[in-house]
């Protein structure tokens, strides 16, 4: 017994360095030096004492923000500059004499804040030094960026610089008076407007407390945790081994913001299992892919941009989170459609009974990790700050982490979380870091009042033409940039041509949110497709179409809550809200079953068409549209039972042909 136990270890802990490995390839945060020795030592040093400063501040009151920002920004250049290699040549066993200059340069320039921005506020105008480090740190962020997010972000905050210098230079609309050298540094390096702006202020305090959490988490066995409960909710259910993923996925978003890091997370046990059971590998890979990505959106984490978001739009994050509900929910039943629907067509049987842990041994063992959760959902919802109730969600985790011996923190676990944690957000806070250069040129310039003109011009005021091309913009920029990033961009040069069209604030940027994220699964740079493809060996291409294929009513879903603002819970009766979540939940089934080519049994060419066309009405509110809609749907079902196409016909019809 000993031995297969010490066998399944091993499996599990291969599979684990496998998604490890298959995660540096498709992203580039991911690709950092692995030390050994003094330099591991110094590392976890710093990562510690990161996390430890950002755990004080957050109980005990936080710096000025400038000053916090700066700290936060000094420890991200030290374990970017220490962790990641300027290239492919460079050493991965040591840092080299480039890494030591870049490092002492970084720390300068953004503790240069923290020492000598009080003497800038009494004198009120900026020196030579200033403008010297302030020049230093935006050059700085920009290779960090390189190193952590990749190039193509990078790229576009130089252009954005490129413009602030030289937008004199350019003919239309899109032409300004240009600004000096002197004025953009000062922007970018001694506002809060620029590097030290919105985005870095939100990864130095609620993105930061809540990847901690996370890893805390993750440190009691919640990853073991969730992959029981996932099975134990639904492996009971024909086609069970994929709807794990979708559980599980869920649950990990809950704690992981991260699309390809739940792919990773729940892939290296979710594929192999839908192999097992008869699913396609390439089948299998897309599911979790798709699965992964959700997380982003499921409540109450979600991804890191869902924090900036409350920031834009001063709101608290509880709105947010509660907006984020039912498009999550629509998201994952779009996906469960899409799995149940194939599990029928292939004729598949449940989960035996003695594979499937029983939910009750699955709580009595683990189900107290529930509680740090529980506590931030309810410090949120009773209007405590997300950091407030990040620290508290730290908090409970150590105090409800004992009750097992399973799941008890030793020393060095504590430890092994507060690195995990800072390490984690690394990659985060440079795009946040390297983002403000880009809002800080498009507040400058006012390009973003310019492009929302632009696009609705484009449109001639119309609203679905807007969000249309609002969608290519996300869907475009998220090609290239990670979704933080993404989402940032879109919603300062984006979204505000929705608001102009009177469409409500917080469902323009959910809008915007949510394409960002789905940008993850749009071919032809589908990262957490790529992951997933990596894990099944499966070829990326292939994967990333199967995967858009099955999140094609996922892209249905934020028209539907741009039309129905009642999705989002911001306003309407009960009554009103109850007839948005029904015609939506029919309208998402409705396309699942026309992209799956099934309903009650194959479908015709026609019944296909008018299942789409009844998932589309469904999206505009009224009365008409919405009966419309469902008129066309339930016209589909009843000639499918006339016809006899009933999914017990077609399997006696195969049984016999065989």
């Amino acid at each position: 017994m000993a031995e297969i136990v010490d066998k399944n270890d091993k499996s599990t802990t291969q599979k684990e360095l496998d998604a490890e490995k298959i995660l540096e390839k498709v992203d580039s945060e991911s690709r950092f030096r692995k030390f050994s020795g003094k330099w591991a030592v110094v590392i976890s040093v710093v990562a510690i004492a990161m996390s430890l400063f950002h755990l004080y501040t957050s109980g005990f009151g936080i710096l000025m923000a400038m000053k916090h920002r700066s700290v936060h920004l000094a420890f991200l250049l030290t374990l970017t500059f220490l962790l990641y290699p300027a290239s492919k040549k460079s050493p991965r066993k040591r840092i080299s004499v480039f890494d030591y200059v870049w490092l002492a340069l970084g720390l300068c320039s953004s503790l240069y804040i923290l020492f000598f921005f009080d003497a800038f506020s009494i004198r009120g105008t900026a020196i030579t030094p200033d403008y010297i480090m302030g020049t230093i740190l935006i050059i700085c962020v920009l290779e960090a960026s390189r190193r952590t997010v990749g190039k193509e972000l990078t790229l576009l905050a130089i252009l954005f610089l490129a413009y602030g210098f030289w937008g004199e230079y350019i003919p239309g609309v899109l032409g300004h008076t240009g600004f000096t050298f002197k004025r953009i540094v000062y922007h970018l390096y001694l506002s809060s407007e620029g590097i030290f702006g919105i985005a870095l202020g939100v990864s130095s305090t609620y993105i930061f407390l809540f990847i901690l959490f996370g890893a805390f988490l993750a440190e009691t066995g919640m990853g073991l945790f969730i992959k029981d409960l996932a099975m134990s909710l639904a492996g009971r259910t024909i086609g069970g081994e994929a709807k794990v993923s979708i559980i599980a996925s869920g649950l990990m978003g809950m704690i992981n913001g991260s699309a390809v890091g739940n792919v990773a997370a729940t892939g290296t046990f979710t594929i192999p299992l839908m192999r097992d059971a008869g699913f396609k590998p390439v089948f299998a890979a897309a599911v979790v892919a798709v699965a992964g990505t959700g997380g982003m959106i499921m409540p109450p984490v979600m991804g890191a941009a869902s924090f900036i978001m409350a920031e834009f739009l001063g709101i608290h994050y509880s709105k947010i989170m509660l907006a984020a509900a039912i498009p999550a929910v629509l998201y994952y039943l779009a996906e469960y459609a899409v799995i149940h629907i194939e599990a029928i067509k292939m004729g598949m049987k449940k989960v035996p009974h003695e594979n499937i842990v029983p939910f009750r041994k699955v709580m009595k063992e683990r189900g107290h990790l529930i509680i740090p959760i529980i506590v931030i959902v309810w410090l949120l919802l009773s209007g405590r700050t997300p950091l407030y109730a990040a620290f508290y969600g730290i908090i409970s985790s150590l105090v409800v982490s004992p009750l097992r011996k399973e799941t008890r923190l030793s020393i060095r676990a504590f430890l092994r979380a507060l690195e995990q944690g800072a390490r984690g957000t690394v990659g985060v806070g440079m795009a946040c870091a390297v983002v403000g250069n880009i809002i800080g040129i498009t507040n400058l310039t006012g390009l973003g009042l310019v492009l929302g003109d632009n696009i609705v011009s484009l449109a001639h005021g119309s609203v679905i033409i807007t969000i249309f091309l609002t969608m290519v913009v996300c869907i475009i920029l998220g090609m290239g940039l990670p979704t933080t990033a993404c989402y940032i961009v879109t919603a300062t040069i984006a979204a505000p041509a929705l608001l102009q069209l009177g469409i409500n604030p917080l469902a323009a940027h959910m809008f915007a949110y949510y394409f960002a994220c789905l940008s993850n699964l749009t071919p032809p740079v589908a990262i957490a497709s790529y992951g997933a493809a990596g894990i099944s060996g499966q070829k990326p291409s292939v994967v990333g179409w199967t995967g858009f294929r099955i999140s094609l009513a996922a892209f249905l879903i934020p028209f539907t809550f741009v039309y129905s603002p009642q999705l989002l819970l911001v306003q309407g009766s009960v009554a009103e809200i109850a007839l948005a979540v029904v015609t939506s939940i029919i309208g998402v089934v409705a396309i699942a079953a026309a992209i799956q080519n099934f309903l009650m049994g194959p479908l015709n060419i026609i019944q296909r068409v008018l299942l789409f066309i009844g998932a589309v009405l469904l999206v505009f509110p009224g009365i008409m549209t919405d009966g419309l809609g469902i008129a066309v749907t339930i016209s589909v079902v009843i000639w499918q039972k006339i016809a006899g196409t009933t999914y017990s016909a077609s399997i006696d019809s195969q049984e016999q042909e065989a």
